[in-house]
This record gives C-alpha cells, structure tokens and sequence, in this order.
C-alpha cells in the first residue's frame, strides 16, 4: 500500500495550527508507508502556507500515541522478496524523521500512551514534547533482533550521563517523570487538557505562555533516576560482555535492578546488542542526517540477516517469545561483521540532509 487508507491519519487546519492525527488505535497507531508519505507531503504544504504558523501531532485512542512503523508489514514485505517495497519503507519513514527535525516552524507533539520507535522518530526531535500521565517511551528494538533508530544513534548518547546507552540495550520502558528528566519529554500535562492546548495553539498566541500556563508539575520519578548511579557505572563498560560482567557483580551484592537488567539483557539478540553498544559509541560524533544514514546502512546489513525475521516471528507472529538467535551468545558475534554493518551501503544512499 503506498496511500494511506481513508481515515487512518487525519489532517485539520485550526486557525494558526496544523494538526496532525494518528487514527489507527487498534494498531496503536502503528506507521504505515501510506500514512509517512502523507505526513510528509502534509508538511510540506504546511511549510509553505504563512497562516499555518505551529504544526502538532497527536494520537488517538489513549493507548499509544504511535507505536513506531508497521513493522509486521515490513516483515511481510522482505518475507515476499519484495525488496521495493522493503526499502521504500525505511528510506520514507527515515526521510520523514530527518524533516520533522529540520522543519521550520514550532513542531510540537501530544504524546499519551506508548511511543516508540517511528513513534519516537517523528516526536522526539521536535521543539516541543508533550508527556501525559499515561506516557511511555522505550526503544525496544534489540528484543527482535533490530537496532534503535529513528535518529535515536544521535539522540540516546547525548541524554545524561549513561541512560541512553541503557534504554538502547535494554528496551525499557519510562515513564514521564523519567523522561522529563532525561529530557525525552519537555512538559507534563494531564491528557485531559489537550484538547485545550490545541485550542490555544489555534489561537496563535505565544507558545511558551500557554505551555507555562498549562503545564503540571514533573511527576514522580522512577529507575532511570532512581539507579541512575548504578546504570552509569555499568553501562560506561566498553562491551556488552562488559556491561553484563558489571551488572552481575552489582546483582551479587543484592541489587535486584542489576539482577533485573542483567536478565532482560540476556534475551535480547546478541547481535543487535553489539550493533546498538556501537552505535551509542558512534553517535556522539554524528549529526542528526549522519546518525539516520548510518542506521539505514545497519539496515541494509538486517533485513539481509537472521535475527530480525526471528524476532517478528517471536513476537508478533508466533508470539512464543521464545526467539533462537543466531549467533546464539555474546562470545560468538564476530566484531568483524559488526564493524563492517556501518560501512558504506551495497545500494546506492539516500540523503537525509
């Protein structure tokens, strides 16, 4: 499918703003390539247009506000040897991400319920981040044998300290509190006062005054705070093996948020976990469009290996979650082939400048 379905994403002039609205909840508004390409167009037309002088994106539903790219649909395209259609989805998902980043004007995101992945993409590179009470973030790539991407290469190693490197090995998920701190999120308001906010972004006045004037207090923190010392500590380790050694010696010494992480850690793919501890070594040094370009080659090299169709088939087709990873251990990835997934791509590269 290359245009959206009727209704599955939605686009309204209100005054000042344009909005921008996610309606695929029972697929907790999941990205298809029919609704990037019409995002994309939508803002370009909006950029261009003097009267549309802020854009917002929303979700419905409550439940998410997107849960990243149809990643089922992706499988089912590479599944079929459907190459095309493979490609065209990530270059158009990545484009996108890459110009709501740059796009000129106020770019703001509601975000209630889940974000992640493309979710995270086409949010969290924006001026202004909305966390309701119901807020969530996690990058959860590396439990089906992906990487963290999005742009997340360059964002994750420049939050505090460690806890990127932790949310991009790991997965877990935060709260708003955590995410306020972090700066993942900007504000925290009740998801019952969004409707309002968007009243007040068509309204056309000052941004920063009506998000003062509506924004709550930062809610309660959970681990990234809590055991932020502990996650710095173990996760500035140079391997994952390393991360892993240190984790268990913090779970000897009856730290049950070592034990915690140390276990989740071991189901991930141990390649992805390698890929994404490089990634988060790489990231500091790249722009925004080199990040982008370097997770789209790590892509190319994925959708041509094997622990990604292992992990869909785990998760969202069997749902055994029972994946057999291959290589099946740390000790067996060779760091050889992790090197060579950030070359230069086999195909000719977009440019996500």
């Amino acid at each position: 499918m290359t245009d959206a379905a009727p209704g599955e994403i939605l686009f309204e002039r209100r005054g000042a703003l344009g909005l921008v609205t996610l309606n695929r909840p029972k697929a907790l508004n999941a990205l298809s390539l029919g609704m990037i390409r019409a995002m994309h167009a939508q803002l370009e037309a909006w950029e261009k247009d003097p009267e549309v002088t802020r854009v917002a994106v929303r979700g419905t539903g409550g439940r998410a506000f997107c849960a990243g790219g149809d990643i089922r649909r992706i499988y089912d395209h590479a599944r079929a040897g459907d190459e095309h259609a493979l490609y065209a989805m990530w270059q158009a998902e990545y484009h996108l991400v890459a110009y709501a980043a740059r796009f000129p004007k106020p770019y703001l995101s509601l975000i209630d319920g889940i974000v992640m992945g493309g979710g995270v993409g086409i949010s969290v590179h924006g001026d202004v981040r909305i966390a309701s009470e119901r807020y969530a973030f996690a990058m959860p790539e590396v439990g089906i044998g992906f990487i963290p991407d999005v742009g997340t290469t360059h964002l994750l190693p420049r939050l505090p300290g460690w806890t990127g490197t932790y949310l991009a090995l790991t997965g877990a998920r935060i709260g708003p509190g955590d995410a306020m701190t972090a700066g993942l999120a900007t504000h925290h308001a009740p998801a019952a006062d969004f409707d309002a906010i968007l009243d007040g972004l068509a309204g056309g006045g000052d941004i920063a005054e009506l998000l003062a004037a509506r924004s709550a207090p930062v809610p309660a923190t959970g681990p990234l705070v809590a055991e932020r010392g502990l996650i710095d500590d173990c996760f500035s380790a140079e391997s994952v093996t390393d991360i892993l050694g240190r984790l268990d010696v913090a779970a000897s010494a009856h730290s049950s948020f070592a034990a915690e992480t140390a276990a989740l850690l071991r189901t991930r793919s141990p390649t992805s976990l390698c890929l994404a501890r490089e990634q988060m070594r790489r990231g500091p040094g790249l722009s925004l469009p080199e990040a982008i370009l370097t997770e789209y080659r790590l892509v190319t090299r994925i959708m041509k290996g094997h622990d990604f169709y292992e992990g869909v088939r785990a998760v969202l087709v069997d749902k055994d979650n029972a994946p057999r990873w291959w290589p099946a251990t740390l000790d067996a990835v060779d760091p050889a082939v992790i090197a060579a997934a950030f070359g230069p791509a086999d195909q000719a590269e977009p440019s996500f400048a």
